[in-house]
């Protein structure tokens, strides 16, 4: 993966600690999205801050199934089930293809798998200059907005469009500023 795309991919859980004190340090734009499921059940939540290298992102989710599961970007931000077609197809104001595989480029709202455990919970972070919390073309909060949603399967990062990752199980809107407590 090149630098100046994706600049960290999945941390470990170990690493949490990572998130707390970048958190603390930055005064930049956050975000959050609800994240549901396809009966409209929360299952958890992301949480974006821009800092100097780009936007944190931080998902946590339960009851969904174990494995691998696509996180991704999505050009809409609306998340109507069951299927959440509602959230359009992924961010992508470069026009690439789809996958970090892709030597034609790979979409801005392109992710790394993040693991659901055999409790149901999952926990994942990622750092990405590809978008941004503020103004301008890849800015999360364009004309539609956007959303994060997770895949069934995981992200092959080669198959356009979305990585040959099954169907859409939990979509949240991304919201400006700070969840409420």
């Amino acid at each position: 993966m090149r630098r100046t795309g994706f600049i960290a991919a999945l941390l470990a859980v170990a690493a949490s600690g990572l998130w707390a004190a970048v958190a603390a340090a930055q005064t930049g734009p956050v975000a959050y999205a609800d994240i549901k499921d396809s009966q409209g059940k929360d299952v958890g939540r992301a949480n974006f801050r821009q800092n100097k290298e780009g936007v944190i992102i931080v998902v946590r989710v339960e009851n969904l199934p174990p494995g691998l599961h696509a996180v991704h970007l999505h050009a809409a931000g609306k998340c109507e089930g069951p299927k959440f077609t509602s959230a359009g197809g992924h961010f992508n104001p470069g026009s690439k293809k789809h996958g970090f595989k892709s030597s034609a480029g790979y979409h801005a709202g392109d992710l790394p798998n993040m693991l659901v455990t055999k409790l149901g919970t999952g926990r994942f972070e990622a750092v990405t200059d590809e978008v941004t919390l503020g103004e301008g073309p890849n800015s999360l909060f364009g004309r539609d907005g956007g959303a994060v949603v997770l895949h069934a399967a995981d992200d092959d990062y080669k198959t356009d469009p979305a990585g040959n990752s099954g169907d859409r199980i939990a979509c949240g809107v991304i919201v400006k500023g700070q969840p409420p407590k």
